[in-house]
């Protein structure tokens, strides 16, 4: 299930928002202050490439000022985005997969500083 999931999860859409992801944390990190949000971007980007079989470990404690200020900023709206997209996948049972993908990326993007993908 993970590897078909994946497939079709590349294929409509992955790779398009992995690039994306990946090119806004190039951008961010030539300045020396967005270097740390440019890492938490191709932390997105390896997620979003394939993120069945994967599973976010949050560790606020880690970063907790980097983690507030990222909360505050981008973050709640991040969230609040891909929650709305899971629970538009949870409508039908084919999609129930997809709207899990999309908590573990709401997730992430809530509290991205410390977290670990494993």
């Amino acid at each position: 299930m993970r590897l078909l999931g994946n497939i079709i999860w590349f294929i409509l859409g992955g790779l398009i928002a992995s690039v994306l992801w990946f090119i806004l944390g190039v951008l961010l990190s030539i300045t020396i202050i967005g270097i740390p949000l440019g890492k938490q971007c191709f932390k997105f980007a390896g997620l979003v490439l394939f993120p069945f079989g994967k599973d976010v470990d949050l560790n606020f404690e880690k970063h907790p000022i980097a983690n507030i200020i990222w909360a505050i900023l981008v973050g709640w709206e991040m969230a609040l985005g891909y929650l709305g997209i899971a629970i538009f996948f949870f409508v039908t049972i084919i999609g129930i997969p997809f709207g899990i993908q999309w908590f573990k990326l709401a997730q992430l993007a809530l509290l991205p500083f410390g977290a670990k993908i494993r």
